[in-house]
């Protein structure tokens, strides 16, 4: 029979990865959905310490104050607009109307993320999108335009060059520091359409060049196809939600499913496979609780939170324990 799709098929990475490593995740949006993921399978994760970045060089920047250990943000750093206090090197979830709680949470956030950083056996970085905002007046390429007027930016689009040179040095110092780290990299697949799709695919174009040149640079670098599976593997708009640039809720869940094929060893898969199970057990909302079927069901859902606790003593059920107690 002839094949009306082009597949890719997966690869093993270079490294593993699995419950004892520490990973950090930084990028695009898309990265939040890898991280959930990875959160419900109980990894080991922080995600995002600065907010959903998008482009190379605030993730570059971003890592860099990390790294310092003692470039915890600053109210001098903060600018007030439409009665909220924003960073620009923050996404809008930090922003905030009373000026010490934005300080606050970044600071929270900082604090994790550079510890996450200093400790992390894995980063998984997501870039996003080439063409930056710089502001006007010093020439900063911004986190997050905050939509602010356009006469208060410039806007670009980052070379290889530039991309490559920015990401290598800090990857590079990471791992002066940390030889066991391992970074994977991949590029969204989520579309950036303010500029139209030629624009799109020219950002995207500089990216993924800049991830070759990265990955040849540096043997501890790896490079995830997420972009690929969804604009040559999947390459349909089945595979996106309805808003036509991010990705469906299918679309995730396959590329998930091969980033476990790529890096995770057989227990590790077999392990996400139980937490997975054991979710969807804890999101059933049954119609009537004092029934005989209920109590049958919840003392299994137990005794099985009881084997995998005895298993992995280093993960966390405390949340299920609780969910089928009360």
């Amino acid at each position: 029979m002839q094949a009306f799709r082009t597949t890719l098929p997966p690869e093993k990475g270079p490294f593993e990865i699995t419950h004892q490593d520490a990973l950090l995740l930084i990028g695009s949006c898309f990265t939040e959905h890898i991280g959930a993921y990875l959160q419900d399978r109980k990894f080991n994760t922080t995600l995002n310490p600065y907010g959903i970045v998008y482009n190379p060089l605030s993730m570059a920047e971003a890592l860099d104050a990390l790294l310092q250990g003692d470039a915890s943000p600053q109210a001098e750093a903060l600018f007030l607009r439409d009665e909220l206090w924003h960073s620009w090197a923050h996404h809008s979830r930090f922003s905030h109307p009373d000026q010490q709680e934005a300080l606050r949470m970044m600071r929270a956030a900082y604090t994790q993320g550079s510890e996450a950083l200093h400790n992390c056996t894995r980063l998984l970085l997501t870039l996003g999108s080439a063409d930056v905002f710089e502001l006007a007046e010093s020439g900063r390429v911004v986190a997050n335009n905050h939509k602010m007027p356009s006469a208060y930016f410039r806007q670009r689009r980052l070379s290889v060059a530039e991309i490559t040179e920015a990401l290598g040095s800090v990857l590079e110092r990471l791992h002066a520091r940390r030889p066991t780290l391992r970074v994977v990299l991949s590029v969204s697949p989520v579309r950036h359409l303010r500029g139209g799709l030629i624009a799109n695919q020219r950002s995207k174009a500089s990216q993924l060049l800049a991830c070759e040149a990265l990955e040849k640079q540096f043997d501890f670098v790896h490079y995830f196809p997420a972009y690929e599976l969804l604009l040559d593997d999947l390459r349909d708009y089945r595979f996106y939600a309805a808003d036509m640039i991010h990705p469906s809720e299918m679309a995730v869940e396959y590329v998930w499913e091969y980033f476990q094929e790529t890096y995770f060893p057989a227990p590790t898969k077999a392990l996400c496979a139980e937490l997975a199970q054991l979710k969807r057990a804890a999101a059933h909302r049954p119609f009537f609780t004092n029934t005989a079927a209920w109590r049958t069901f919840v003392a299994a859902q137990r005794a099985k939170i009881a084997q995998l606790q005895k298993a992995h003593p280093l993960l966390d059920f405390s949340g299920e324990i609780q969910h089928f107690t009360e």
